[in-house]
């Protein structure tokens, strides 16, 4: 049962990762700059398949309720705009950002050990 969580939190990642790409590519290719539409038809249907997957994966984990997924999705996409955004971007972490992170990734600890 473990897998499914974990597969679904690996899905989440993926597609955060995707989605900060497909909006913020913009910013760093010129070819997702000048074809915006291109970078949705590329982008939009695996990011939907990975988001439609991830939440089934964590729901069957938890018994069919729908916020823990959600905050999870939630937090994973903090985690991962952060780490791109400063990898690709060059925007370091604030205190403030720093803070929102820790919360962020407390949210997801909840989620996963609080049943």
């Amino acid at each position: 049962m473990m897998n499914k969580l974990i597969a679904g939190i690996i899905l989440f990642f993926v597609g955060q990762g995707l989605i900060w790409i497909q909006t913020n590519g913009q910013f760093i290719n010129k070819w997702a700059k000048d074809n915006p539409f291109g970078m949705a038809l590329i982008f939009s249907i695996p990011i939907s398949y990975m988001f439609i997957y991830a939440t089934k994966y964590v729901v069957e984990y938890f018994d069919g309720m729908l916020w823990p997924g959600r905050f999870i999705g939630f937090g994973t996409g903090m985690i991962v705009f952060s780490i791109l955004t400063y990898m690709f971007m060059g925007e370091g972490i604030t205190s403030k950002t720093a803070v929102s992170l820790v919360l962020a990734i407390t949210l997801v600890l909840i989620q996963i050990f609080w049943k």
